[in-house]
């Protein structure tokens, strides 16, 4: 039995982890219909691509399709690629370098399959070392609605955690480089529509999002990247122009605290 289910992972460069993250996508207790792995124009001398004609040749039976793009459009726009082509019901994001728990999808699509009226869960993510195994988990999770409001001063969807309707008429921003996830989740709980969290680790991530030298030195690039979804909202009418002005000043003092906190990371190490 498969899960009613297209898993999409954009690639760009990562001959080296997408090994490891479709090993979990094909290791989940109820594995998916399909699953597509998006070369983002990988500038690699062909290493990627590669790489994903190799997994996909060696698992024949889990419905693994490459898809090629002729131009380098980010991970937004990737994901859009796959998410066109998806034939399941439901649709679930997993980055190239991250990783789910075994009982991901199973869980998710069961609570989603019996809540109708929902279109897009998520869950907890927790950063993982390589080589570790994840930890059992609660089956008496709770699941939380998220309210606007909420939503509009932290990202709480973790985008490896994302599974929503393939049917919602929402799309990642093309081209857009930083924050194009926090967009779609805003647009799609702005419209109305239902979202709700799980409170279960069921994404994992190998880099520390607090301290690691990439983060930081893309701190002022992911901040304009909420500023550009904030006044994204307030021009299409999701926002009027004061909560997108509130929004922006709350964003400036949040990546100010993780710009410090980076700062008094790397003084102690």
């Amino acid at each position: 039995m498969r899960a009613d289910v297209s898993v999409i992972i954009p690639c760009f460069r990562c001959a080296g982890t997408i090994a490891r993250a479709l090993s979990s996508v094909l290791d989940q207790t109820l594995p998916p219909g399909e699953i597509y792995l998006i070369d983002d124009y990988s500038n690699d001398s062909g290493e990627t691509l590669g790489e994903l004609f190799k997994l996909r040749d060696a698992h024949p039976v889990a419905n693994i399709q490459v898809l090629t793009l002729n131009e380098n459009i980010g991970p937004g726009g990737a994901r859009n690629v796959g998410w066109a082509t998806a034939t399941k019901t439901y649709v679930a994001f997993l980055d190239s370098d991250d990783t789910w728990h075994p009982h991901k999808l199973e869980l998710q699509l069961r609570w989603m399959e019996a809540h109708p009226e929902v279109s897009l869960t998520a869950a907890q993510t927790k950063p993982i070392r390589p080589g570790e195994s994840p930890k059992k988990i609660d089956d008496a999770f709770t699941a939380n609605l998220v309210s606007p409001s909420k939503l509009l001063f932290i990202n709480i969807f973790p985008t490896r955690t994302v599974m929503v309707r393939r049917e919602i008429e929402f799309r990642f921003h093309p081209y857009k480089r930083y924050a194009e996830d926090y967009l779609l989740w805003l647009c799609i709980v702005l419209s109305g529509l239902q979202a709700y969290v799980l409170s279960v680790p069921l994404g994992f991530t190998y880099k520390d999002e607090v301290s690691s030298n990439r983060l930081s030195s893309r701190l002022w690039a992911m901040w304009l990247g909420e500023v550009d979804t904030y006044e994204s909202l307030r021009k299409t009418g999701f926002i009027s122009r004061g909560s997108s002005f509130i929004c922006i000043i709350f964003s400036f003092l949040k990546f100010s605290v993780r710009l410090l906190r980076r700062a008094f990371s790397s003084t102690r190490t």
